[in-house]
C-alpha cells in the first residue's frame, strides 16, 4: 500500500475531520489532550473535510475544529492544527486562534466554553523544553495560581522531538505519533498498530487509493510548495548569517590584518579586500 504523508494540511484534514471520522478524532484527542483516559465520549466536527477549492493550496489553512460534547459538564471547543513550517508570528496565531475561538462564544448567555488549541508542529518550538508534549494555561507569574482554570489551554506536540522506533511504542500516544511520523514512508500497517482500530482505520484513510486523482494532485503541489518555501527559509538564514560575518568583517578592517580578518570570518582574502573597496 501506499500512503499519504498525513502531515499536509489538507490530509490531515480528510483523516481526522472527515464525516466518518469522529471515532479517529476521539480516540486522537483522549490520547493527546487526555492522556489516554476516555474523557471523550462523543463530539461534532464543525467544519467537515472537503477538497480544498484553491488548485495551488498554497497558504490555505484547513484546521480542524470540533465541539466536545459534555466533559466537566460542559462542551469544549477544540482547535487541531498541524503545521508543517515555522513561519513568523505563527505562535502568535495560534493565541489568537483560540482567543478568538473564545470570546466570539453566544455573549447573551454568558456562559463560555473553554477553548483548547491542540497544535502539532513538524519544528521544535519550545527548545528548552525536553518533552514532546507541552501545556500552556493562564496563571499568575509570581504564584502559579490559576486566573481561569483551563478556559483556553495550548497544547503542543512537536514531532521531531518523537523519536521512538516501532519496537518501542508502548502506548497509544506513541501510536498516533508514530502514525504521524512514519505513515509516508512504510508500505503496510505495522501489526503493533494496526491492533488499535481507529489507527487502523486512520492508515486506511491516508491510502492513496481513498484519494481522487484531483486530491493527489493537490496533495503533490502542496508537497512542492512546502519544500520550495523549506529552501527559502533556509536560504534566508543562510544569507543573515552572511551578511553578519561581512558585518563583523567591517568592523575589522582597521584593526587587524587582512589574513587574521578571513581566518576568523571564514571569508576569503579576496572578500575581504572586497569590503576593503566597498567600505567608506
Amino acid at each position: 500500500m501506499i500512503f499519504i504523508n498525513p502531515k499536509i494540511d489538507f490530509a490531515f484534514k480528510k483523516i481526522f475531520g472527515s464525516e466518518d471520522s469522529k471515532d479517529i478524532l476521539i480516540s486522537f484527542l483522549n490520547a493527546l489532550i487526555y492522556e489516554e483516559q476516555p474523557v471523550i465520549q462523543d463530539l461534532e466536527i464543525i467544519n467537515p473535510y472537503a477538497a480544498p477549492k484553491i488548485r495551488g493550496v498554497k497558504d490555505t489553512y484547513l484546521d480542524v475544529k470540533a465541539k466536545i460534547k459534555n466533559v466537566d459538564d460542559c462542551n469544549h471547543d477544540v482547535i487541531i492544527k498541524m503545521q508543517v513550517l515555522n513561519m513568523e508570528g505563527f505562535e502568535k496565531r495560534i493565541l489568537y486562534n483560540a482567543a478568538h475561538s473564545y470570546s466570539t462564544q453566544q455573549i447573551s448567555t454568558q456562559a463560555y466554553n473553554p477553548v483548547i488549541a491542540l497544535t502539532i508542529t513538524d519544528f521544535v518550538m519550545f527548545s528548552e523544553l525536553n518533552t514532546v508534549i507541552s501545556r500552556f494555561i493562564l496563571k499568575e507569574r509570581d504564584f502559579l495560581a490559576d486566573y481561569s482554570i483551563y478556559d483556553i489551554e495550548l497544547i503542543f506536540v512537536e514531532l521531531p522531538k518523537f523519536k521512538k522506533q516501532l519496537s518501542e511504542l508502548k502506548n497509544i500516544v506513541d501510536k498516533w505519533l508514530f502514525f504521524l511520523n512514519e505513515t509516508s514512508s512504510i508500505i503496510e500497517i505495522p501489526e503493533i498498530i494496526g491492533v488499535v482500530p481507529e489507527i487502523k482505520k486512520a492508515f486506511d484513510l491516508a491510502s492513496q487509493a481513498n484519494f481522487t486523482l484531483s486530491e493527489l494532485e493537490d496533495q503533490q503541489k502542496q508537497e512542492i510548495s512546502i519544500q520550495d518555501q523549506h529552501v527559502t527559509i533556509a536560504q534566508a538564514i543562510q544569507q543573515g548569517v552572511q551578511q553578519s560575518t561581512i558585518e563583523i568583517a567591517r568592523k575589522m578592517l582597521n584593526l587587524l590584518e587582512d589574513l587574521t580578518i578571513s581566518q576568523i570570518t571564514g571569508l576569503s582574502l579576496v572578500e575581504v579586500e572586497g569590503l576593503k573597496i566597498s567600505t567608506p
